[in-house]
């Protein structure tokens, strides 16, 4: 009888045969099993529930409806938390005034979200660190508070308040509950999201997703692409082979490197520190093929559903990277902190600016690496890694406009200052989240205790002697560059651009 009740609770069973004939935990097979499912049911419902054929109200009763079984495959009754954060916070922007409405939601939003992972860590399972019902709830928890900010901006704001961003972002209307829901728990993004924004799903729903990218940034029409609906097979197939040569490294490469070695009585005394280092790097580096996985899957879902189409490249191909998550090469390349960060957990990165960020008076590189702390979880760790990574954001920030000018009179020495802060980003990357991967304090202080904590004196010092112009002079010197670079490098900046630029191309062919 208990095990009936557990298994309710945690999710279907079914699938235990082959968890144990491949040795992985049965949340995770099942996890993948419904991704797989979503996959397949994505395709079916752009073939066969296409705007064309079927209204938008069918639509969103079918997303609705399937998300909810997939949550209840994988999560058993522990899905009823979906419905009731997102019940809650309905009935706040139903019966709440405008004027406070997003404040309030985005109170409730993450109160019970810090809620339900409170009691999973310490009540029921500490360190259960796979998956779990509250990585949805942090999903559906950006998309209740971007929503409730967006109504908040096109309802109660006026429209010279707006930034460009936010007044396209704007909803002009209270959704309805159904549509509520099928934003928050579609099938497509139930599991693994990503978030995006209420109007882009709306367009993908109501079938004019494609009408505005068919402008050209003069507002004409661009005959060439105006009577076909583009196919975003390829995108899929690409993202597919991305996800299997993910997995299998991870399958093979992570148990080989576990970070846990980095903090081995044993290893520390016998191994130099730049094998340390390497040995850090190395292991971090096996870790990521887990979210590359999880983020491209959920990728190809929604592009097999018809949603995330962004426009054309130069060449004429479509772009299906509206709502994508990370760029993997920008991610291993990246020569700056803050380009590792806006290339990894992309949609997670704009919700931080859109509702914190862009919003907070005081402090607001602060007040986002908190946000983004709490969003996590409750985990020690997590708190440890984005208290440092505040250090590392301002002394990169440091370094870069002290430094860099030096390195840009010649292609050489561009290379080499390419080259140094390559291999200095991918070790204060590592360095900042090992305890996000250790999760408790005792084993992340002894991590940093082996390395002396040597790269956050090193930023503290940085901070300290080398000068940062003000926030709002660094902002004003980098639109006055944006704009004189514009004419040529807009189409290299369209190629790795998401919502954003989106409403900007929208607003322009208004």
């Amino acid at each position: 009888m208990a095990t009936e009740t557990t298994s309710s609770c945690t999710g279907s069973n079914l699938l235990q045969p082959i968890s144990e004939i491949i040795n992985l935990p049965l949340d995770q097979v099942n996890f993948v099993v419904c991704q797989l499912f979503a996959l397949l049911t994505a395709f079916w419902f752009r073939l066969y529930l296409h705007p064309s054929k079927t209204s938008p109200f069918i639509r969103h009763v079918v997303a609705t409806l399937l998300g909810f079984y997939l949550a209840l495959f994988c999560f058993g009754w522990y899905a009823l938390h979906f419905l009731v954060q997102s019940g809650l916070t309905y009935s706040i922007m139903m019966f709440a005034g405008l004027e406070h409405m997003h404040k309030l939601c985005f109170i409730v939003a993450l109160g019970y979200l810090s809620f339900c992972q409170i009691t999973r860590v310490y009540v029921f399972d500490y360190g259960m660190y796979s998956a779990d019902f509250t990585g949805p709830m942090m999903v559906i928890t950006q998309k209740i508070t971007s929503l409730a900010f967006e109504i908040h901006d096109g309802l109660a704001r006026k429209e010279e308040q707006l930034t460009p961003s936010q007044r396209c972002l704007a909803v002009r209307r209270m959704p309805s509950l159904l549509e509520y829901l099928s934003y928050n728990c579609n099938f497509m993004g139930i599991l693994a999201g990503p978030t995006c924004s209420y109007n882009d799903y709306m367009a993908f729903i109501e079938g004019t997703a494609y009408q505005p990218r068919h402008l050209e940034t003069n507002g004409k029409e661009n005959g060439k692409y105006k009577h076909t609906e583009p196919s975003p097979k390829n995108d899929i197939i690409s993202k597919l082979c991305t996800c299997a040569i993910s997995l299998a490294i991870f399958l093979s490469v992570s148990k080989l490197c576990p970070v846990e070695r980095s903090i081995d009585d044993k290893f520390i005394a016998s191994t130099p520190f730049i094998l340390q280092v390497l040995y850090l790097y190395l292991s971090m580096l096996a870790t990521r093929p887990k979210y590359y996985f999880i983020w491209t899957l959920s990728d190809a879902i929604n592009n097999a559903a018809g949603f995330g189409f962004n426009g054309y490249n130069k060449d004429g191909s479509p772009r299906w990277d509206l709502i994508s998550n990370l760029r993997i090469l920008d991610i291993e390349f990246a020569t700056s902190f803050k380009m590792f960060l806006d290339n990894w957990n992309i949609q997670t990165a704009l919700w931080l600016k859109r509702v914190c960020y862009e919003r907070c008076p005081i402090n607001p590189t602060a007040a986002t690496f908190l946000l983004s702390a709490m969003w996590h979880g409750v985990y020690p760790g997590y708190y440890l890694t984005f208290l440092t990574g505040i250090s590392m954001t301002m002394a990169a920030r440091a370094l870069r406009h002290n430094i860099r000018p030096y390195f840009l009179g010649s292609t050489t020495h561009r290379s080499v200052y390419d080259v140094i802060t390559w291999a200095g980003t991918q070790i204060a990357i590592c360095y900042t989240v090992v305890p996000f991967v250790l999760l408790a304090v005792g084993p992340s202080l002894k991590f940093y205790r082996s390395w002396y904590y040597c790269i956050h004196i090193a930023c503290l010092v940085l901070v300290i002697v080398l000068p940062v112009k003000p926030r709002h002079i660094r902002i004003k010197e980098e639109q006055q560059q944006q704009n004189s670079l514009q004419g040529g490098l807009t189409e290299d900046h369209n190629s790795h651009s998401i919502t954003d630029n989106n409403c900007n191309q929208k607003h322009k062919a208004t």
